[in-house]
This record gives structure tokens, C-alpha cells and sequence, in this order.
């Protein structure tokens, strides 16, 4: 079991290393998205909707990902461990957020439009009005958030469903949690309310892998006393969790990450410069790596 499982998690960060995000018409995710983009409309009763697509999407994600690691792994534990890697090489991601991020911030000095056209990507304010530092803080701030959301949480979801039950268990957990994260980053505001119970069931997923990319994100940065400082910002975004991975790395940096109206992290410090931003990214790479060595050493013992 822990040869197969860490042969899955080396498979899929170096199919991440070498091809990064597939494209969409090639991407499971994206068919996901599509699914879940199917209720975003008007109904009598959104809220009771929203709780039975919180329901049932995320185990149609976790069960046709059980169901083909399951089949590969009748013709040999290699086909069942390559299956495992490949859910979860589609369920995370770390080069393109990374790639991402430094593309916006290496803009902000050369390419001002390059940098507004980027950053929607990464977060989903209105980039039109934003200066130049503030496209940076964005960049940086959603680097963190998403490395939780992208990287951290399947991974663990991962690692915890091997250690029940196998490499199939463990590329289901990673589907399911994948499927928790679309709801909420499709349907997760205040304006619609069939995303209600997602939001909330994303709350209560993201609770350890948000606190586990802070810790992560401070021993990149070799600043692990940077996750208690945090504690201070870390509550000023509405969402219970995101805030843990991004007051980390403002603090870590020495930063301040504002979105206005919003939140404003680290506000004693100024808004990130390119060089600030260039290892705001080095850090979250850092904690990426960090965290798959550990998931792949939990899933090997």
C-alpha cells in the first residue's frame, strides 16, 4: 500500500511539473464544473437545491474516481497506483497557480494590462481600478489561498483515505474533496443562495488543510513563528479558513494583503514590491513542495 500510494503522489507532481493544467476539454474538473454550473440558476427552493447538489456532487466525483482506480488496479497494483497518481495529478495543482502569480507580478513593472488580464485568474475582483501593488497583494494573497484549496486539501484527503483503505479510497477522498472546492469557488457567495450548504460544507473540509498550508507556508519561509503572529489577521476574511494561509505568508514576508473593503492583512507593514512578490511565490513553491514531501512520507509508512 505505501509503495502504490507514494508511486501516485510521484506521479502526479511530475505530470504537474511536466504538463501543468490540462486543458479544459481534456480536464475531468472542467466537466465538474459544468455539472455544478447546471445549478446555478433560479429555484423555488434554492437553499434545499443547494444542499442536495452538496450532497450528491462531490460523491459523483469521489465515485468515478474509486470506480477507475478500482478497475485499474484488477489488472495489477502498478495500473491501480498510475490510475491513483492520475486523479490526483487532476485534482491538484501547483505550477499553474505558481506560474500564474509570477506572471501577474513580474507584469505589474513591464505590463500593466498583461497584469489585469492575468490576475482573474487568481482572484475575483474587479482588476480595472487596482494599482500596481495591489495586483501584487492579490497575486500573493490568492497564491496562499489556493495553494490550501488547490495542493493541500485533496492531498490530504488523499494521504487520510490510503491510510483506510487503499490507493482507490485515497483518489476518491481527493475526488470528493475536489468536488466540495468547485461548489464553493462556483457557488459560494452571499448572492447566490444554492451555494449556501456548499460554502458551509467547504468551511468544514478546509479547516486542517487551510492551518496545514499556514505551517507549511512558514517553514518555507523559514519563519515558523510567522503562524502564531497570524492569529491576529487571520479571522478578517469572512471565509474561517482562508485567512490562515495568507496572514501567514503576509507576515512571513513582512507584507500587508488588502482586498478592499474586505480585509487588510498585515496592515501595520506596506503592500508587497516586485521583490517582495517574486518571494511571496518562492515561499508558497517552497510550502508546495514541503507539503507533498510529507504526504508522500505519511503515505509510504
Amino acid at each position: 500500500m505505501g509503495a502504490a500510494a507514494a508511486l501516485a503522489i510521484g506521479l502526479a507532481v511530475g505530470l504537474d511539473g511536466l504538463v501543468g493544467e490540462l486543458p479544459n476539454r481534456l480536464h475531468p474538473v472542467a466537466y465538474l464544473g459544468r455539472l455544478v454550473g447546471w445549478t446555478d440558476r433560479e429555484w423555488r427552493h434554492p437553499r434545499l437545491v443547494g444542499a442536495l447538489a452538496a450532497v450528491t456532487i462531490p460523491i459523483i466525483a469521489a465515485a468515478i474516481a474509486w470506480g477507475f482506480v478500482t478497475g485499474a488496479g484488477r489488472v495489477g497494483w502498478i495500473a491501480g497506483a498510475l490510475a491513483a497518481g492520475f486523479v490526483l495529478f487532476v485534482t491538484t495543482s501547483l505550477r499553474a497557480l505558481v506560474e500564474t502569480a509570477r506572471d501577474v507580478i513580474e507584469a505589474t513593472e513591464t505590463d500593466r494590462e498583461r497584469a489585469r488580464e492575468r490576475v482573474p485568474a487568481l482572484i475575483g475582483r474587479d482588476p480595472e481600478d487596482l494599482s500596481p501593488s495591489e495586483l501584487r497583494s492579490g497575486a500573493v494573497e490568492s497564491a496562499a489561498e489556493n495553494l490550501a484549496d488547490g495542493l493541500v486539501a485533496p492531498l490530504v484527503a488523499f494521504v487520510v483515505g490510503v491510510s483506510l483503505g487503499g490507493v482507490a479510497l485515497g483518489a476518491a477522498a481527493a475526488g470528493w474533496v475536489k468536488g466540495v472546492n468547485t461548489l464553493d469557488s462556483m457557488l459560494g457567495y452571499r448572492s447566490k443562495p444554492v451555494g449556501w450548504a456548499g460554502a458551509r460544507l467547504d468551511d468544514l473540509v478546509m479547516a486542517v488543510p487551510a492551518r496545514v498550508a499556514a505551517v507549511a507556508i512558514a517553514l518555507a519561509a523559514g519563519r515558523p513563528g510567522a503562524v502564531v503572529a497570524a492569529r491576529r489577521w487571520a479571522r478578517e476574511p469572512l471565509s474561517p479558513n482562508s485567512g490562515w494561509p495568507m496572514a501567514t505568508l503576509a507576515v512571513a514576508l513582512d507584507v500587508g494583503l488588502v482586498k478592499p473593503g474586505a480585509y487588510d492583512l498585515n496592515s501595520d507593514a506596506a503592500l508587497p514590491d516586485r521583490e517582495r512578490g517574486r518571494r511571496g511565490v518562492r515561499v508558497v513553491t517552497g510550502a508546495g513542495v514541503l507539503s507533498i514531501l510529507a504526504g508522500g512520507v505519511i503515505a509510504w509508512l
